[in-house]
């Protein structure tokens, strides 16, 4: 059986200065928790999510809704300095697309 802590999204990795593993709640950004190995962090800050979320209930607070849940329409409005426009719009015509083709190819790159 999952729990609603299962629902959430979920980044791990090493942290020198703490010499352990870290990891941390996309939807609740102030939760962390630590572990000898990646699972462990993992394990311990699904513990500290479903416990929050369980104090949250209580206290009839709003629940973060999780990412894999919420409805993304697919475009978004971003705003840039006009420098900013006319440098994007330089480096699309130069790559014979169009602004949003340009990017939509910058910000898909992993």
């Amino acid at each position: 059986m999952s729990s609603v802590a299962d629902q959430y999204t979920y980044r791990v990795g090493w942290s020198e200065e703490d010499s352990s593993h870290v990891s941390n709640c996309l939807e609740f950004p102030s939760l962390a928790a630590h572990g000898n190995s990646p699972e462990k962090a993992l394990h311990e800050i699904k513990k500290v999510v479903a416990a929050s979320v369980r104090w949250m209930k209580k206290n009839r607070e709003v629940i973060p809704e999780p990412f894999g849940r919420r409805e993304f329409r697919g475009s978004l409005t971003l705003r840039v300095p006009p420098e900013v426009h006319r440098e994007l719009a330089i480096k699309s015509a130069e790559q014979g697309v169009s602004i949003n083709q340009y990017i939509l190819s910058r910000v898909s790159r992993h």
